[in-house]
């Protein structure tokens, strides 16, 4: 009966050390070092250790496959502290015979005694670098990866193709006519004749690379003369350089997950070295089917990501809208492990007022960025009616309180939302007050003219979706030329520091006056953006402007009928004074149905009030809370037209509701 050979395993030599002696060494460890048999609890100077070998286990940083002889040998030596999550204060050493596999020897009995150390080894190379691929969910990374791995202890040079549509996380489209792209390259030294990343590779038929391509199937070949011939045409520069640093073999294995063909990955050998044999290529089939899946994978993270990239891209706000009160800069940046839920606005309201907003909603990815944009059109709705900022943070609640009880059906992959946060400020230009609520999120800055930085004491609230208790609002008054600067989490904190001293570091890099918001932005990014941002960041840097006193009128309106045509004159004559004669008749017949109606159905004081702002702003005030409704009269009605005549002369008009009555407004653009 033959006997069946024991299975080959990686071998690696374990020590366990603490600050003084040796503990343990397992009998591998033993067999490299030539320890003796009572090495176990002796001190490292006493077992007759390589000097650099000593000085790395006594007193050595944290390493990874750090190289020292020993034995004759060259040991790869791995050493890490064993206390990481509460453990005993040790240190635990790896050690591995780093020798590449040796050139088989020509004589059989000797080849058949080194048979099983070879495959040892080749075990070894196949575990260690399985584990250097896939570290990330970058698909150029993975793919260099793959290519570096093998180099210089399996090949001398590794290259790895792909289909062009892959890299940017697309469906492969393999296309004969078409090259494919290269991903990653990886040799030895530092040069290499091979074609370098981003370049196009064409398949030239007949090669060996073309027929595993063909075929679905690895190709090792041992010698390149005929395909290099075959190159000669396609890229004689390329083949020149291969024939000077005698690469004479390759193995060719398809990139393959599934059904999908992704590319190539290529392994090429340059004499003295030996030509690549069948056990050569296994090891090349069974890394590559390894790394496939890993590419696969990368790939589709990365459709994924550009997919939410893109529907948040398409969320946000395209433009700033056009309005006076404020210069305003923005900027968003996405994560790099996600998309986010992020969000800015700039909403110009009635009177020349402008709404800001910045808000973040919990979680990443597609449903994060999708309930960003339901939020961001609800806040723009609840605008529109001219919400005081507490009162619309708390119809946003109401509304972050009913989508999280939408929960998925059965099999739906996405979980409920737990929450958003949100910050929405109104400024108006005419007295210079800014009125502010926020929800659970970071306090604005404000930067005064003279550079003064200031982190108002605005009450905090809670976040969207979590209480359903009520927000609180505060004014302030803000000088001309001050800065608002508000920003989502991802700015002020980090897993270096905490939100405290991202504060601190926020108010230094503002502390400098005499910039215009694009440039406060970018510095603010350059101070405080990390490395690779764990969160997304929106950013908006608004400075103030004020509206000029001479832009305002207004006049008291007692509530007599006969004071309409007394209010039109002085109308007129202030606009002959702004040079806007040509808007006195719809300015006319808009204040003359509005203040009539005041008189008539509501309570006092009345006041009427213009601005010239973008347009021309008419606004009557009055002491009644009640709404006019715009109807469609019957031939018949003798009234219910003034409303639509008014809807009809203005680009603009509707209600607002300030701490008592309220005020209907109308804008008529400049040149009707």
């Amino acid at each position: 009966m033959t006997p069946v050979p024991e299975p080959t395993v990686v071998r690696e030599g374990v020590l366990l050390l603490d600050a003084e002696r040796l503990l343990y060494a397992n009998d591998e460890a033993r067999r490299l070092l030539e320890l003796p048999a009572d090495c176990e609890g002796s001190p490292l100077g006493a077992l007759g250790l390589p000097p650099a070998l000593t000085a790395l286990l006594d007193a050595g940083p944290e390493a990874t496959d750090a190289p020292v002889r020993a034995g004759g040998r060259t040991l790869a030596v791995d050493l890490h502290p064993t206390d990481r999550s509460g453990g005993p204060p040790c240190r635990l050493a790896t050690l591995r015979d780093s020798a590449p596999p040796a050139v088989p020897p020509a004589d059989p009995d000797t080849a058949a005694d080194d048979a099983p150390d070879t495959a040892r080894r080749r075990l070894e190379l196949l575990y260690r670098a399985g584990g250097s691929i896939g570290t990330t969910l970058d698909i150029t990374r993975t793919c260099q990866e793959l290519a570096a791995a093998l180099v210089p202890a399996f090949a001398d040079f590794a290259s790895v193709d792909l289909y062009e549509g892959v890299l940017d996380g697309g469906d492969p489209h393999p296309d004969r006519g078409r090259p494919m792209r290269r991903a990653a390259l990886a040799g030895v030294g530092e040069w290499s004749p091979l074609l370098v990343p981003g370049s196009a590779v064409p398949l030239v038929p007949g090669t060996p690379r073309a027929r595993a391509m063909a075929d679905g199937r690895s190709v090792a070949e041992p010698d390149l003369t005929a395909a290099l011939a075959a190159w000669d045409d396609i890229s004689p520069g390329t083949v020149d350089a291969m024939r000077a640093q005698q690469v004479h073999t390759l193995i060719a294995v398809p990139l393959a997950a599934g059904d999908a063909l992704l590319g190539i990955a290529t392994f090429w050998r340059a004499r003295p070295r030996p030509a690549f044999d069948e056990e050569d290529r296994t090891l090349a089939e069974e890394l590559t089917a390894r790394a496939a899946v890993l590419v696969d994978n990368a790939r589709r993270y990365t459709r994924e990501h550009t997919m939410a990239v893109a529907l948040q891209h398409s969320l946000l706000p395209a433009g700033l809208p056009q309005q006076q009160a404020l210069e305003v800069a923005s900027r968003y940046l996405p994560a790099h492990a996600g998309v986010g839920g992020d969000w800015f606005d700039v909403i110009p309201l009635s009177g020349a007022r402008v709404a800001l907003v910045v808000g973040d909603v919990v979680g990443h990815g597609v449903h994060a960025a999708a309930t960003m944009g339901r939020l961001r059109t609800a806040v723009h709705t609840f605008a529109s009616l001219d919400l005081a900022p507490d009162e619309l943070l708390g119809h946003l609640d109401a509304l972050v309180n009913r989508l999280d009880q939408e929960h998925p059906g059965a099999g739906h992959p996405e979980r409920p939302i737990t929450g958003a946060t949100c910050l929405y400020a109104v400024y108006d230009p005419v007295g210079r007050r800014c009125t502010l609520a926020r929800a659970g999120h970071p306090p604005p800055a404000v930067v005064h003219p003279d550079g003064r930085v200031e982190i108002p004491d605005l009450p905090a609230g809670p976040p969207l979706g979590i209480t359903g208790l009520p927000y609180e609002s505060c004014e302030l008054e803000l000088a001309e030329g001050s800065s608002l600067v508000l920003y989502t989490d991802g700015l002020v904190e980090s897993r270096d520091h905490d939100p405290d001293h991202g504060l601190k570091l926020l108010r230094t890099a503002l502390a400098r006056p005499g910039r215009d918001p694009r440039q406060t932005c970018q510095d603010l990014l350059d101070a405080l953006l990390p490395d690779t941002p764990a969160d997304d960041i929106a950013l908006l840097v608004a400075r103030t402007r004020a509206l000029p006193a001479d832009h305002v009128a207004d006049w008291e309106v007692p509530a007599d009928p006969a004071a309409v045509a007394r209010v039109r004159a002085a109308v007129t004559r202030r606009l002959d004074d702004w040079g806007l004669g040509e808007q006195a008749f719809a300015a006319e017949l808009v204040l003359s149905e509005l203040i009539t109606n005041a008189i008539r159905y509501a309570a006092a004081p009345i006041r009427v009030r213009l601005l010239r702002d973008r347009a021309l702003i008419c606004e009557v005030w009055d002491g009644s809370a009640t709404s006019p409704h715009l109807r469609y009269a019957a031939d018949t009605d003798e009234g219910g037209r003034g409303l639509f005549l008014v809807a009809q002369l203005a680009e603009r008009w509707g209600t607002r509701y300030p701490d008592s009555g309220k005020v209907i407004w109308a804008e008529l653009p400049f040149g009707a």
